[in-house]
């Protein structure tokens, strides 16, 4: 497929009438300058933990059609998409206010609705036991026509790009380029797509109401795109009193980079995650996230580049799978909340 991206020099960020924009470093993942590279994301994983990448291969013009497909499931009536609700693997459709990701400022949960997708196995895999692995959720076919098939290709697609970025990562921390490959990381790992539509809403910051709630993301890296709405906002340091927001620019053909939580444990705080929400202006908006960690069974614990004997492991080892499950029960509403008459 023919690659659509813009290059480096292109990048012109959608300006933010009156509001603070964070500057981003530009990652190209075409370009032949492998040390610039790897620089650069060193910087920005230093700085932000927030970074673009373009050049990643995968074309506008099949990015524009899972955008399409998104919302085709999102206008759906509420009783279809209840239908999919998500289950206990975290599959298939959260509704508007299911998940609180900043509890302390919150009144309401986050006014966003959303569908995760995960990697699929069949329920007689034994490896479908797992808690983040299985069968996904779909949405009848005779509904939403090829709707499946274009998100696996979209995960598919989206995996590769997430492992190119993590050689970078490695590189820049030191390790060899294909550390993060090994089986019991990103060659099995869990990853999950995740849709997201936002309501309409003007968030008030000093009410409690947020598209999303501000956090920093539990696993190792995050992809985003979005649709040419601004709404992300970044904390780059999340100690600050009174916390400085800036807006993260949409750019046209990129993906935003976050580095989630599981990363800075690895690399004993050396990169870190940033807090980061969404801050609704009166306009849907559209994104899909794309959250990628090692597998259930990977022990992470301090790479041996980012300890010595003035900076020892700050964390003790932990099983990914233990981690994360802990994670998502903190953040979303308990599923018998849902009336099952509902569905």
């Amino acid at each position: 497929m023919e690659n659509k991206q813009l290059h480096n020099n292109g990048a012109e960020p959608i300006p933010a009438p009156n509001q603070k924009l964070s500057v981003l470093n530009c990652i190209d993942l075409s370009s032949p300058d492998i040390e610039q590279t790897v620089s650069l994301l060193k910087q920005a994983c230093l700085d932000s933990g927030f970074f673009y990448v373009v050049n990643h291969g995968i074309s506008q013009e099949f990015m524009d059609k899972v955008f399409s497909e998104s919302k085709k499931f999102f206008e759906l009536p509420v009783r279809e998409k209840m239908k999919v609700i998500r289950n206990e693997k975290h599959r298939g459709y959260t509704p508007v206010l299911d998940e609180i990701l900043d509890p302390d400022n919150q009144v309401h949960g986050d006014y966003k609705e959303g569908y995760y997708i995960g990697i699929e196995l069949p329920e007689d895999d034994p490896e479908s036991e797992k808690p983040f692995y299985g069968p996904n959720v779909w949405p009848a076919d005779d509904l939403i026509p090829g709707w499946r098939q274009t998100m696996e290709k979209f995960h598919q697609e989206a995996l590769q790009v997430a492992r190119a970025v993590a050689r970078l990562i490695a590189l820049a921390l030191d390790l060899e380029a294909d550390f993060f490959d090994k089986p019991e990381m990103l060659g099995q790992p869990i990853a999950i797509v995740r849709l997201l539509r936002y309501e309409a809403q003007i968030s008030d910051p000093s009410k409690g109401i947020f598209g999303a709630g501000a956090h920093s993301d539990y696993g190792l890296i995050t992809l985003l795109a979005t649709d040419d709405v601004l709404g992300l906002q970044i904390c780059k340091d999340k100690d600050d009193e009174p916390q400085v927001w800036e807006y993260v620019a949409p750019l046209k053909g990129a993906f935003i980079v976050n580095l989630g939580d599981m990363l800075e444990r690895w690399s004993n705080c050396v990169f870190r995650s940033t807090l980061h929400r969404v801050v609704g202006n009166g306009q849907e908006r559209y994104s899909i996230a794309f959250f990628v960690e090692p597998s259930h069974d990977c022990l992470v614990e301090c790479l041996p580049t980012c300890k010595s004997e003035k900076n020892p492991p700050k964390f003790p080892p932990i099983k990914c799978e233990t981690y994360l499950s802990q994670r998502y029960k903190d953040t979303h509403a308990d599923l018998n909340v849902y009336n099952k008459s509902q569905i």
